[in-house]
């Protein structure tokens, strides 16, 4: 008896999944969609019945990347008591993802990397600027309730904060364990937040 197919949605989130997996163990500019096929156990085909090309797939996780990690920080911030409290929700939040999809970062560091324009390249563009502005957001809730000094310089704030999680993301990538972003994101956020904190 044949296996049902997937429904197209499905389909496209499993390949969408696949393509991840896959960046997590090899350079993804050198995923190619016959090895998205080969380890989704599905022709090329079949594959483009779903995808126009291969740029469509990368979009698609592009889209896939950002509404998922903007949904779990956005759940962590919430549940936070505070702006701070939500700052480092959201910086915990975003190290876990890193260190359950480990091909996430591979593909986003390799798109922004890429001297073409692409579509995929443009949503990986809009989740940093999509990113930075809830950054920004809680700075300055900070600043209004007191707990962040007034003299912060909210834009290197931003771009510290970001750089600090890519910074981290870098160096579990090196070491060859994305796991350890676990364990240093409390350390290191926590100079971050000394360095923002208001001193009354």
């Amino acid at each position: 008896m044949r296996a049902k197919p997937l429904p197209a949605e499905t389909r496209r989130a499993v390949t969408v999944e696949a393509v991840i997996e896959l960046a997590a163990e090899r350079d993804p500019g050198e995923i190619t969609t016959a090895a998205i096929a080969s380890h989704m156990k599905l022709t090329q085909g079949a594959l483009f019945r779903h995808f126009p090309s291969k740029d469509a797939i990368w979009e698609a996780v592009m889209e896939w990347v950002a509404e998922r990690l903007l949904a779990r920080v956005d759940r962590a911030a919430a549940q936070a008591a505070s702006p701070l409290a939500a700052l480092q929700a959201i910086f915990l939040a975003h190290a876990d993802f890193v260190a359950e999809h480990p091909g996430v970062p591979r593909m986003l560091f390799g798109e922004l990397q890429r001297a073409e324009a692409t579509p995929a390249k443009r949503l990986a563009r809009a989740l940093l600027e999509r990113y930075g502005e809830r950054i920004r957001g809680r700075l300055e809730a900070g600043k209004a309730a007191g707990e962040v000094s007034a003299a912060l310089d909210i834009d290197a704030a931003v771009i510290l904060f970001v750089g600090t999680l890519q910074g981290l993301i870098m160096q579990s990538m090196l070491a060859g364990d994305l796991l350890r972003i676990r364990r240093d994101a409390p350390r290191v956020f926590a100079i971050y937040l000394a360095g923002i904190r208001s001193a009354t």
